[in-house]
């Protein structure tokens, strides 16, 4: 198809932001990092490969993720602990704060809750920045692999896609059957993987990660959350993802408590009146 004569004009006209975090109230980070330096530890999971599991974090409490053994990427859902229909918003998380989130990020709720479910606190892989293919580190683009992907794609049926080890670990922790647990299942945080956009076709890459064991996020938790982690069968996601070809590691998550930060408070849910215009 032949371009118009002002394509170049119009491939010209200068960007604007859509959701300018500004007007949120800002993370005083150090405040953060201070008391959470000072929680005890109350209780540990570790993911094993290729596998989920859920754990529990009180409003003003955290977590932290790290990587143990080799290098590891792992997908996150987050609920509200006593009401799983506010779960994580990875889409509005992505337009708020970006493609790949960091320190002083919130990850947010659904509507019509929308509110900061946690708080980046501190994170080791914050100096990677973006690399020279636009690679990330913990995206809020991709979905989580998962089987029915793999079936359209390859015909395979494979059981430990992250969307499975998410499902059978919710599916333990409430009771719920599989098949109302898989409903829940929602796009992820994909803590640790380094992903982005190819820039002449726009597709979505991964790249082996740069985390090694000890690097960590920590996140201050807002609400009472379930989390629910699945150590993904890509391993560093430098090769195959839905397969068990990828060398795997396990991830541990960390809960921690005490006395939240000088300021914090439990956010209220969104104050839009949902009238919608009736």
């Amino acid at each position: 198809m032949q371009a118009p004569k002002d394509a170049d004009a119009r491939r010209a006209i200068k960007p604007v932001v859509v959701y300018p975090p500004d007007t949120l109230p800002p993370v005083n980070l150090h405040a953060y990092q201070t008391a959470v330096e000072a929680y005890d530890r109350i209780g540990e999971v570790l993911v094993p490969p290729r596998d989920g599991r859920a754990f529990h974090v009180p409003a003003g409490g955290a977590f932290r993720i790290t990587s143990v053994e080799g290098p590891q990427v792992g997908d996150l859902n987050l609920f509200n602990a006593n009401d799983l229909t506010e779960r994580f918003f990875s889409g509005k998380t992505r337009a708020i704060h970006g493609t790949h989130v960091n320190a002083g990020d919130h990850l947010w709720s659904v509507l019509p809750y929308l509110r900061p479910m946690a708080t980046i606190i501190d994170d080791t892989l914050g100096w990677y920045g973006f690399d020279t293919f636009g690679g990330g580190i913990h995206d809020v683009i991709g979905t989580r692999c998962d089987p029915y992907t793999g079936k359209l794609l390859s015909g395979d049926d494979y059981h430990y896609c992250c969307h499975s080890n998410l499902t059978r670990a919710l599916a333990d922790e409430t009771g719920l059957p599989l098949a109302e647990a898989e409903m829940h299942v929602h796009d992820v945080l994909n803590v640790f993987m380094c992903t982005g956009f190819t820039r002449d076709t726009g597709q979505y890459f991964m790249k082996a990660s740069p985390v090694r064991p000890g690097d960590h996020i920590t996140f201050l938790a807002n609400i009472d959350l379930l989390g629910v982690l699945s150590a993904c069968p890509g391993g560093d996601c430098g090769g195959e993802h839905s397969s068990d070809a990828a060398a795997c590691h396990p991830l541990l998550v960390e809960v921690l408590d005490g006395t939240p930060p000088a300021g914090w408070s439990e956010p209220a849910l969104n104050a839009y009146d949902r009238s919608h215009g009736r």
